[in-house]
């Protein structure tokens, strides 16, 4: 790989992982239309780790008072807001898990990876996300998520597996439907991240170790801190502006990019 094919697969991987249009979509379609040679196993790991240290160390407060109110509650069985946003993020990763091993090991992704299947998708759930948007009461925060919410957003994200999809989307989708705030939904939809990312890097890092794939240790490196830095700064400015710009400029490039990816590639 070379220093440009590195700069933007990071920040692409960076950028998207967290905004509501699809990091894999966009990752499946950079070799496509540049003409690139697929930018392998070993850097699709490196990347989503630097996204996973991001959304980590940016939620590092609410992470330690998590895992502190989640452990007591597993001493003295008393329930606190914190703790229940802890088994809220167990719970909701479950269908997605289930989801990828049957994909993983009986269907295969490949029949999904076509330029043709990330269009449908980002218009599709692009549209779903406008409507759930413009339609949402907006009214709670995650204390008030019950297990109904936590089931529904976490089937939900089992739909991520569709690339164009877009997991962040899907979530914050299904948590506006349950009438969480932008906020509210957007914040639970990046804690949901953490595990995903973490199962979805072991599963990768297993198949690497079986392939034996030498490593690029150079790209690997600055693929991982581009992507870092840029996930961060991502998460950051998207809370700070989501209630100011809402949902519509997100879905606006999804449905040109489903468009034009559809007129390029046809429907076939």
């Amino acid at each position: 790989m070379d220093l440009l094919e590195i700069i933007i697969l990071g920040l692409l991987q960076g950028l998207t992982e967290f905004l509501p249009i699809s990091s894999s979509a966009h990752l499946i379609l950079v070799p496509v239309v540049t003409g690139w040679p697929d930018q392998g196993l070993a850097f699709d790991v490196a990347v989503h780790m630097g996204t996973l240290c991001a959304v980590v160390i940016y939620f590092r407060k609410d992470i330690r008072q998590i895992i502190k109110e989640w452990t007591c509650s597993l001493v003295n069985r008393k329930s606190t807001p914190m703790s229940r946003l802890g088994w809220g993020v167990l719970f909701g990763t479950i269908p997605v898990g289930l989801a990828g091993l049957f994909v993983n090991n009986v269907v295969g992704d490949e029949a999904l990876r076509s330029p043709q299947v990330i269009g449908i998708a980002s218009i599709a759930f692009g549209l779903l996300l406008w409507v759930t948007d413009k339609l949402a009461v907006h009214k709670y925060d995650t204390h008030n998520m019950g297990w109904k919410d936590v089931l529904f957003i976490g089937c939900a994200q089992a739909l991520a597996l569709i690339p164009g999809t877009s997991r962040s989307g899907i979530t914050i989708t299904a948590g506006l439907f349950m009438g969480l705030t932008r906020d509210a939904a957007a914040r639970f939809s990046f804690l949901l991240s953490i595990p995903v990312i973490v199962l979805a890097g072991g599963l990768k890092m297993k198949e690497l170790i079986e392939v034996g794939n030498s490593m690029q240790w150079d790209a690997i490196i600055l693929g991982t801190l581009i992507s870092g830095i840029s996930a961060y700064l991502c998460i950051h400015y998207f809370l700070k502006m989501l209630d100011r710009i809402g949902m519509g400029p997100f879905v606006l490039y999804r449905v040109i990019l489903g468009i034009v990816l559809l007129v390029v590639f046809g429907t076939n």
